[in-house]
């Protein structure tokens, strides 16, 4: 398996592939969607899925004298998860703060959908995973525990086993429950919340941030970190509207360039690059095109099916006589995972998610009438 730091690769994780449309337990009115950043999450899990992961150990793609763009992806494409944190925590202050905010009797709403929104595709696949990789040595009945409970971000040898990529939903959940708590304890709570936790993060980075990654100690601060940038973007963004677009472009390249030395490069990555992404995508009507938000409202499928369909392909892939044949074969294996993320999108993620969301309602009704 594709372990240590290649594994960190695989996000997106959570809601921040989920829907900007007003979930369970939002404000009863509800807000607009954001279709360009549903966009930009299909961008960031095809990177993850399609880019990084397959370029990590294909290398007859990599030979000679790669172009600069490809050389980044493989090094760095594990970052597009810390652009999944981003997006999540700005959707999450779109759809919750831009109402009125979170009050406390939201809480049990906001908890199911969450569990609606993740659990049942993570369960799926980490089932499909338990069946297709059963004889692996770290496949354990305590990691597959971990994996149950969501708990596989915070345990290094956990982490590694069955679905790997699914340890940013763990790290995500941790970023909704600290934001929720602070949410309903009114907008000024949460303020003081967004700025500690961004000084918690930058601070682990500083005293333990170290070159190149990824690293599972850095899980939870890159997610805490990606979480709440994207909360201070949508407080900031009447005035990030004003940038000019040329200055924006400058500060994406700038933050993907930086070279921190001998510190971590998440920094600027997640606090200038990926933010000016997506006030970038906010402006670019072409991010919410039909075929982008196709790829938004199943990017979290891809994100959790592309890694057991990779190491089936892996072995092919590594033994291609050259990189016409291994890239023909990562061309097979992004159909196959656009085609399985439809499938499991279409006839597994929403009926779930409806279903869960509407017994839960229907037992809120019983309890009504009984009351």
């Amino acid at each position: 398996m594709i372990k240590a730091r290649h594994q960190a690769g695989g996000e997106n994780g959570g809601d921040a592939r989920g829907h900007a449309a007003p979930p369970l337990g939002a404000p009863r009115l509800g807000a607009p969607r954001l279709g360009a950043l549903d966009g930009l999450r299909g961008v960031a899990a095809c990177g993850v899925a399609f880019l990084y992961h397959p370029l990590l150990k294909a290398d007859a793609l990599m030979s000679g004298d790669p172009p600069l763009p490809l050389r980044w992806l493989r090094e760095w494409g594990w970052t597009f998860v810390d652009l999944f944190f981003v997006i999540s925590g700005y959707i999450f202050a779109h759809v919750y703060l831009a109402r009125g905010g979170l009050r406390r009797e939201d809480m049990t709403g906001f908890a199911v959908a969450r569990v609606a929104r993740l659990y049942p595709l993570h369960l799926l696949m980490l089932l499909v995973s338990a069946a297709m990789f059963a004889g692996a040595d770290d496949n354990t009945a305590l990691a597959f525990l971990g994996h149950l409970f969501m708990l596989q971000g915070f345990v290094g040898e956990v982490s590694h086993t069955f679905n790997a990529p699914s340890w940013s939903i763990s790290v995500e959940i941790v970023c909704y429950i600290v934001f929720v708590l602070a949410a309903v304890r009114g907008d000024r709570i949460l303020r003081w919340v967004t700025a500690g936790a961004i000084a918690l993060a930058l601070a682990h980075f500083v005293l333990r941030g170290l070159p190149g990654g990824p690293r599972m100690f850095d899980s939870l601060p890159r997610g805490v970190l990606g979480f709440f940038v994207g909360q201070a973007l949508w407080r900031w963004r009447a005035a990030l509207a004003k940038v000019p677009a040329a200055l924006l472009v400058l500060g994406l390249a700038g933050g993907l360039a930086i070279d921190m030395g001998q510190g971590s490069s998440i920094p600027p990555i997640t606090l200038l690059a990926w933010p000016c992404a997506l006030c970038l995508a906010l402006r670019m009507p072409a991010v919410a095109s039909a075929p982008m938000l196709w790829l938004g409202d199943r990017s979290y499928a891809i994100y959790l099916i592309h890694f057991p369909v990779l190491l089936v392909f892996l072995p092919s892939i590594q033994g291609a006589a050259g990189g016409a044949q291994a890239a023909a074969l990562v061309l097979a294996y992004t159909a196959l995972v656009l085609l399985l993320s439809d499938l499991a999108y279409r006839r597994f993620e929403l009926p779930a998610r409806r279903a869960i969301r509407a017994g839960w309602e229907r037992r809120g009704s019983m309890d009504a009438g009984l009351a």
